[in-house]
């Protein structure tokens, strides 16, 4: 038996088991997780939650020392990191800058309402997948008549009751998985702004401007 075979035995099997609205939950989950593989793969390839080299670059250009800063920017992966250079070279505007990183947080989000729409949709579909089958389940039992078989009926309410199981097993990892990747662009999100704004605004800059000198009432 080649793989071929094996997978349309496989679908066949998965058919017979919940029919087409498990077969269909069953595809929908293996999307899923090639879309959540996928994800893990590119906030761990643009360095989400790395930042140690561009949170040293930020704070050395709080405290004035530009060199240091720059050196430290350098050894930065971060995906960030073309924003703070930008930033830190002055020729842009705060408008621009928070762009800038709002089209790199949007990049990292693609895909987010496809796993959001399965989270939320996958428990209705499991429990439409229900109502099909207890209906199937009823129509054969008054087909039966008086010749009842109770069997009949239990296996058409267990194989009713499969699809709405599935469908809360897909969305429930699916929820979790999503909440973890927003919660991360979240955080990215806190530390882009502060960063920029640091730049813009540094510590060293306001201690060395002149305070100014208060009024002389004459009397």
């Amino acid at each position: 038996m080649n793989a071929l075979d094996m997978l349309t035995d496989a679908i066949q099997r998965l058919y017979d088991l919940g029919g087409p609205v498990v077969l269909f939950l069953t595809a929908v989950s293996v999307l899923t997780l090639a879309v959540v593989l996928y994800k893990l793969w590119q906030f761990r390839a643009a360095g989400v939650g790395r930042h140690r080299a561009l949170r040293d670059a930020v704070a050395a250009w709080d405290r004035g020392e530009r060199a240091e800063s720059a050196r430290a920017l350098e050894r930065s992966r971060s995906y960030l990191r073309p924003v703070i250079a930008m930033a830190m070279a002055g020729d842009v505007d705060s408008a621009r800058l928070d762009a800038e990183a709002e089209t790199r947080f949007a990049a990292l989000e693609r895909g987010f309402r496809f796993l959001d729409g399965v989270a939320q949709l996958s428990p209705l579909v499991g429990l439409f997948g229900t109502v099909l089958g207890m209906i199937t389940a009823f129509q054969a039992l008054q087909e039966a008549g008086s010749q009842v078989d109770p069997s009949l009926l239990a296996g058409g309410i267990w194989v009713a009751l499969l699809t709405t199981a599935v469908g809360l097993a897909v969305a429930m990892p699916t929820q979790v998985l999503l909440s973890w990747l927003e919660t991360r662009i979240d955080a990215e999100r806190v530390l882009a702004g502060q960063a920029l704004r640091t730049i813009e605004s540094p510590a060293a800059g306001r201690e060395a401007a002149p305070k100014p000198q208060g009024l002389r009432v004459h009397a």
